[in-house]
């Protein structure tokens, strides 16, 4: 089977599947903002929260750009309230997501569609049109990088879907960078690293997931960097605590240098 084959027979099984687990008849859930709950953080987004009809990009640094292990559990963490509005996708091209493991953080794995693509080209070509596809509420991308155009495309698809997108960045079989061009479309690009966890006072082993979150770009609105813990229900409605607030201390002007003597 050629690359255009395996595209097409992609794209037809995310929408035969759709298809089979949408209720004939059934409206849309009414689109709304994805809220962290906490104003030091929604504060800093436009309308209080990620919205519909856009994209986002998520990114870690060092063997994450590989494995995107902190990534994936923090953006699956995000995008849980998500699933009761429509059936999520998930794309990516190696095929090691383990869907069970997700529902120990809150993440509905019964909604989930997995693609495996066989190239960066063909995955976003799948996230673009499961983007548009009715009954999708979320759609998930693992790519390396994407380009201005295919991110004004990702953003049309976001629109005329009105649907949430996540771009999740990853070299799943490490190498060297791709060289990109400069700029994005994403609505929100975030650097996402892990955090050692905290168990409560007077309990041993380990306390919830920590991530360190810094929203690096918004459009409309402006960055910040926060200690994010997964909330203690796993179907909260808004599925992180924030811990702290860190200062950006790259910032700070250096005292002036004074001469001896």
């Amino acid at each position: 089977m050629d690359m255009s084959s395996s595209r097409q027979a992609a794209i037809a099984a995310v929408r035969a599947r759709i298809a089979a687990l949408e209720t004939p008849g059934a409206p849309r859930s009414a689109a709304a903002v994805l809220a962290f709950g906490d104003a030091r953080v929604d504060a800093s987004l436009p309308g209080g929260g990620l919205g519909p009809g856009r994209w986002h990009e998520f990114a870690g640094e060092g063997l994450e750009l590989e494995t995107a292990a902190a990534v994936a559990a923090f953006v699956a963490r995000l995008a849980a309230p998500l699933a009761a509005r429509g059936e999520m996708v998930w794309v990516m091209r190696r095929d090691d997501l383990h869907a069970p493991g997700l529902t120990g953080i809150g993440f509905a794995a019964e909604r989930l569609i997995q693609v495996c693509a066989p190239g960066e080209a063909e995955a976003l070509a799948v996230l673009e049109d499961a983007l548009r596809t009715p009954g999708v509420a979320a759609a998930f991308g693992e790519v390396e990088a994407v380009d201005l155009t295919a991110g004004r495309r990702l953003q049309l698809a976001c629109e005329q879907g009105a649907a949430t997108g996540f771009i999740l960045r990853r070299r799943p079989f490490g190498g060297e960078p791709r060289k990109t061009c400069a700029g994005s479309a994403a609505a929100t690009r975030w650097g996402i690293a892990p955090c050692p966890s905290e168990p409560a006072p007077g309990e041993p082993g380990l306390g919830r997931p920590r991530w360190i979150a810094r929203l690096e770009r918004c459009r409309g609105g402006r960055t910040g960097a926060w200690i994010m813990e997964a909330s203690e229900e796993v179907d909260a409605a808004h599925p992180f605590r924030v811990v702290a607030e860190l200062a950006d201390r790259g910032l700070a002007t250096p005292a002036p240098l004074r001469r001896a003597g």
